[in-house]
């Protein structure tokens, strides 16, 4: 039996896709950091003892969490024993699936009747340079839930974009579930009910509906499954967040919070092309989060988007881009410039990139004198040798700082505390 040739064509790109995120994912997955660091140690307790008790939204353990993504750890712990494939299968998991629903959501957004072969492989070609990007595929390599926020924040402006495209009220629905789960995830998760609701009162105004009930699909989903975690919180402070928040320093001179503020915008705008995380888990130290390419074609999007902020998708994709940097701006600047805090900036980025990629293949001169099939090599070829630099500077490079940052040498259930193992 022989599969129609337009099946093949629709279902060709994702099986790409899933096939180079499998690789770099997955290759020497183990192995690639050898050993584990004791924040992973930290949350492997944490998962543990969630298993001992009633439903908690949030837990002061390893400086305190919001316990979502650690019982998704439980479970991986219950299935395959206590191990560090077991700690780190769930990062990896939503690593291999992330690039496949921003692929989708590419094609919602670059919706337009392609004008060349180059616009029409524009969410392909973007999402290939996503998951090669060693910012991205690093955090899927390892214990964090930096992945797993991702997740949720795409299944979220998924279902979204699918709403406002068929007009159905079940994606709406699904939209809330999935950004009420982000706020339940990593920090920078709870602000980004933003995203998804900036979209849709954008909708209003060009579509007729009925506002009051199409809000209410979306949110009383999301404050439903916000309410547990609100609720704690508004009892108990969240211990790492102020702890990391100087805003909240009753201590501090107005100026000298100004002044932090001033380096932390410094060291975050610098993050992307002049100097990078000093962290060994996150980064090789200093190295800029872009290379060369990557950067250019990014700073040149940016600019477009700057240029063309008329553009609906200009504006959602500068405002997720400014709220995933938001958070560090306020924190204390010895903890910036932080790759895993700023992690939700990478969509905005890679669509910065397609911004530059639409403007090269449109203009008059390149269209007059190059071939578009000439100019989709070229860019292949480009963006080929950006991705080697990538998995060299991961592989080869990163490989030999991971000894060091990547600190606890014995097995996981030895930095365990037997009381623990025996009653898993």
């Amino acid at each position: 039996m022989t599969l129609p040739k337009n099946t093949i064509k629709k279902y060709l790109p994702l099986i790409l896709l899933f096939g180079v995120s499998l690789f770099v994912v997955f290759y020497h997955f183990l192995s690639i950091p050898k050993r584990t660091t004791f924040d992973e140690i930290e949350f492997a307790k944490l998962a543990i003892q969630l298993g001992k008790q009633s439903y908690t939204p949030y837990s002061q353990l390893a400086t305190g969490h919001a316990t979502l993504y650690f019982y998704i750890i439980l479970l991986s712990f219950k299935l395959f024993g206590i191990s560090l494939f077991a700690l780190r299968l769930p990062s990896l998991i939503f690593g291999l699936f992330n690039p496949l629903i921003f692929y989708n959501i590419l094609k919602k957004v670059f919706n337009k009747k392609p004008s060349s072969i180059v616009y029409a492989l524009t969410p392909l070609l973007l999402s290939l340079i996503f998951v090669t990007m060693r910012w991205y595929f690093n955090f899927a390599r390892f214990g964090f839930e930096a992945t797993f926020l991702l997740f949720l924040e795409f299944s979220s402006l998924f279902f979204m974009l699918h709403h406002i495209e068929t007009k159905k009220w079940s994606p709406l629905v699904l939209s809330g579930v999935f950004a009420g789960l982000a706020y339940n995830s990593y920090q920078p998760g709870r602000i980004f009910i933003l995203i998804p609701l900036t979209l849709l009162i954008h909708s209003f105004f060009v579509m007729k509906a009925k506002r009051i009930t199409t809000l209410s699909y979306f949110l009383v989903p999301f404050f439903l499954l916000i309410l547990p975690l609100s609720i704690y919180l508004n009892i108990n402070k969240d211990t790492r967040f102020y702890q990391q928040f100087y805003p909240d320093n009753h201590e501090m001179a107005l100026q000298e919070k100004g002044q932090f503020f001033v380096r932390n915008l410094s060291s975050t705008v610098g993050i992307f092309m002049i100097k990078g995380d000093v962290n060994g888990r996150h980064n090789y130290p200093n190295k800029p989060a872009l290379n060369l390419i990557l950067g250019f074609f990014f700073l040149f999007g940016l600019i477009l988007a700057l240029k063309q902020i008329k553009n609906k998708y200009n504006q959602f994709f500068l405002l997720w881009f400014l709220i995933s940097l938001a958070p560090t701006l306020f924190t204390y600047p010895w903890e910036n410039p932080n790759m895993l805090r700023t992690f939700t900036v990478l969509p905005s980025v890679v669509y910065f990139i397609g911004l530059s990629l639409q403007f090269i293949s449109n203009i008059g001169m390149v269209k007059k004198y190059v071939p578009q099939k000439v100019l989709l090599i070229a860019i292949i070829l480009l963006f080929s040798v950006s991705t080697v630099y990538e998995l060299r500077t991961y592989f080869v490079h990163q490989k030999t700082v991971f000894e060091e940052a990547f600190e606890a040498e014995r097995d996981l259930k030895s930095y365990l505390p037997m009381e623990q193992i025996n009653e898993k």
